[in-house]
């Protein structure tokens, strides 16, 4: 029986995906895999005994990777499960935005007296905006959502470009081949009456969008920051909204500075936040998790190689461990030594982690002396015995 901890209100239709009869959700405090969505691993202690964490989401900034590398416990996240919920937030509020409407919506609220249609009508044009046909977007960030994001607005009529240097094949495919990949960020800025950012967070692109980046828009541009908090550096944001350069800075990330300016419009963290990429998240969470500790399967995983090779022998042993020479020599060696026949063997890498899956037909009668002689090679982190 695996042990299931969830953090976070998790939907109870992903949870339905674990089978009561191998999994128990919330019995343990020692379980074997974590579901979270916003809860901060950073200070939330989680023992060795877990194996795998799923992050029912695509960001995983809020789980430490260098302690999971440590003790072999493999993070996962759900990308692409609330991507239609982001997009269609971000289309939303450029669409709100560009037309003044809340502004609009807030001055009409606060309408008193027997002539509030007059009042209407005379004070419209206060807030009349600008269509966005033929105005240009700057995506920055090709995947799951900028890409669902570039092809609606080309749908609305906008001019698109993007910039993605690390996009995948996969991603890239799908793009229409008329929105322009531009080969700099400095490129997209400069021409863009709108830029929107939709990239993963990690400390080499913090403040990504910063000062001398704010500076290369066009005066009157809108900034919007729907990815992740500080990979727009807000209190550059916020500082040329005063000044005049920026018309709008649009984030879904509650920081001091952009609710502190008047001239920022802040939503509550609200890109995901949709009972359908609730569900989505849960599901590719728990799925996720099956494949995983029943099988050994490796897929979107945040710190650990992809190995998605089915189990289709009667045993398998899986071996986490880091990436050094003469690992697989040592594990193949053990496994001899044991007088075991390997029928099947997989070996993927990925910076400084490795995994290798072994599959096996015939076990001998002292398996447990050979986990432990698997697990005594240094270098290794974690080992597990699958039987089908």
């Amino acid at each position: 029986m695996y042990q299931v901890k969830t953090y976070n209100v998790i939907s109870p239709v992903g949870l339905a995906k674990l089978p009561a009869s191998q999994y128990a959700v919330n019995k343990s405090d020692d379980p074997d895999a974590l579901i979270i969505r916003s809860q901060d691993m950073h200070t939330t202690d989680f023992g060795k005994n877990v194996k795998v964490i799923a992050r029912a989401g695509a960001g995983f900034n809020n789980i430490p990777l260098d302690k999971a590398n440590e003790q072999g416990t493999v993070v996962f996240n759900t990308p692409g499960s609330n991507a239609n919920a982001v997009k269609e937030l971000v289309i939303g509020m450029l669409i709100l935005c560009n037309r003044h409407v809340i502004d609009a919506v807030n001055w009409s609220a606060q309408l008193v007296g027997a002539d509030v249609s007059l009042q209407t009508e005379k004070n419209k044009n206060h807030f009349a905006g600008h269509e966005l046909v033929g105005k240009t977007i700057g995506v920055i960030g090709l995947g799951n959502v900028g890409s669902r994001v570039a092809g609606a607005a080309q749908q609305l009529g906008m001019k698109v470009v993007g910039y993605d240097p690390y996009i995948s094949v996969e991603h890239a495919l799908q793009l229409s081949n008329q929105i322009p990949r531009l080969d700099s960020l400095a490129e997209l800025l400069q021409q863009s009456d709108f830029v929107t950012v939709h990239i993963p967070y990690t400390e080499d692109n913090r403040h990504l969008i910063g000062e001398n980046e704010i500076a290369m828009m066009p005066k009157g541009a809108v900034l919007f920051n729907y990815s992740r908090t500080d990979i727009v550096d807000d209190a550059a944001a916020t500082q040329v909204l005063d000044q005049g350069h920026l018309q709008l800075y649009v984030t879904d990330f509650s920081t001091q500075a952009a609710v502190e300016n008047p001239k920022a419009i802040v939503t509550p963290h609200l890109g995901g936040t949709t009972e359908e990429a609730e569900i989505n998240g849960a599901v590719m969470a728990a799925n996720t998790i099956r494949n995983f500790l029943e099988q050994g399967i490796i897929h979107h995983s945040v710190n650990m190689p992809e190995m998605t090779t089915p189990m289709q022998y009667n045993h398998r042993i899986t071996v986490m461990h880091q990436n050094v020479p003469n690992m697989l020599g040592q594990i193949t060696t053990a496994v001899a030594n044991a007088n075991i026949n390997i029928d099947n063997l997989s070996n993927q890498s990925r910076e400084t982690m490795a995994y290798t899956v072994i599959d096996l037909n015939q076990l001998d009668d002292d398996t447990e002396a050979l986990i432990k002689n698997l697990e005594a090679i240094p270098a290794v982190v974690r080992v597990r015995l699958l039987n089908r």
